[in-house]
């Protein structure tokens, strides 16, 4: 690989990546600062956490749905992802499920890979759907061990203030999945008491929870208070950037996220969300009734988005990529450095994608 500004867990090298077998097995070259010199940028490969689609197709479709949007996402620097279900009746949620253990098996050339899924609904509170389908229910273990068992499941979106929920939040945790607090009207107070049974992020901080105010906190406030992990979506749609910085700054291990849709990389026009039809237009998805339904957002344009607000591209490039992986648990994805995966991402001096690569292999950007 050519010479590159790297960005390592140390700190920024000039010099050249070795990979061997889809593994880094050298950095080599000096420290260097990149405004000394006008070398591309080589970065860890994004992770993103919510994805519900792209290239016209939606996880909720099934089928060849999953490859189609893994190698959608690929094209924008996205190296691995978790495929983000909808609420649903249970046969379809099911059905779903068990393609997607087949996609979690193995990756597909010029593709990104899928990590697992990401359970977003049924058990949110169906007074804050937003743009999710209104089968929202209360979550029961027998049924929660039912969707393990047919895929691997890594995080849980659920609303803490329904009754019982606390209890499968502890239950579930202990078990080492994932359970974040979304699409909530759940007080500070409840999200607090979730945070303390267990839970251990919050599903695209801000939207489709309770706000904060000065004397009732709300859902906002127990993350900016309490949280070490949360999910964002910087698209500057869903949430301002004077909220983005002050979620960036309360928040240590703020994750960014796409909350991607069908629509991602698509012409402006209608689709489908899980059963929600869906309007693109204006850089934006809606519902019929105006509210944002998921985003045409990329990784490399959320990159983009965090340094025009003022974000340094090494904190920038840990929000899209280190942070997820320490979240989930991997220490050999979302860094480069010797023993971690080959997966990382060149941009040239206006941030703009040149260049991917998955576990060793160079994407074709024109066939992916």
């Amino acid at each position: 690989m050519p010479e590159n500004n790297i960005l390592t867990p140390h700190g920024w090298i000039r010099g050249h990546l070795r990979h061997e077998g889809g593994k880094v097995i050298a950095i080599e070259g000096a420290p260097c600062h990149p405004a000394d010199n006008d070398l591309p940028y080589l970065l860890p490969g994004f992770i993103d956490l919510h994805v519900h689609g792209g290239g016209g197709k939606d996880i909720m479709q099934g089928g060849d749905a999953m490859a189609t949007i893994a190698r959608t996402h690929v094209r924008f620097g996205t190296t691995a992802l978790l495929a983000t279900t909808m609420t649903a009746p249970a046969s379809e949620i099911s059905a779903v499920l068990a393609g997607l253990a087949h996609d979690c098996q193995g990756r597909q050339p010029n593709s990104a890979r899928v990590l697992g899924v990401h359970l977003e609904g049924p058990y949110i509170n169906p007074g804050k759907l937003g743009a999710q389908p209104n089968f929202a229910h209360t979550a029961l273990l027998e049924e929660v061990d039912h969707y393990l068992s047919l895929a691997p499941i890594k995080v849980i979106t659920i609303a803490p203030e329904i009754a019982g929920h606390n209890e499968l939040i502890r239950t579930l945790s202990q078990r080492g999945v994932r359970l974040q607090i979304g699409h909530t009207l759940g007080s500070y107070e409840d999200g607090v008491a979730a945070l303390e049974a267990g839970a251990s992020s919050f599903t695209h901080l801000y939207n489709a929870m309770s706000p904060l105010h000065h004397r009732e906190p709300g859902m906002v406030g127990a993350a900016l208070a309490h949280a070490h992990f949360a999910e964002l979506i910087p698209d500057l749609l869903h949430v301002h950037p004077g909220a983005i910085r002050a979620a960036l700054r309360a928040i240590p291990c703020v994750y960014c996220v796409t909350d991607s849709t069908a629509a991602t990389g698509m012409p402006d026009g209608n689709y489908m969300l899980g059963s929600n039809h869906v309007t693109k237009c204006l850089g934006g998805v809606r519902l019929a009734d105006g509210t944002l339904a998921g985003s045409t957002l990329t990784m490399d344009l959320a990159l983009r988005n965090l340094v025009k607000i003022g974000v340094p591209l090494d904190e920038a490039s840990r929000r899209l990529s280190q942070f997820a992986a320490d979240y989930l648990g991997m220490t050999d994805r979302g860094r480069l450095q010797a023993g971690s995966w080959a997966d990382c991402v060149r941009l040239d001096r206006h941030l703009m994608l040149t260049d991917v690569m998955v576990e060793g292999e160079a994407v074709d950007l024109h066939d992916a």
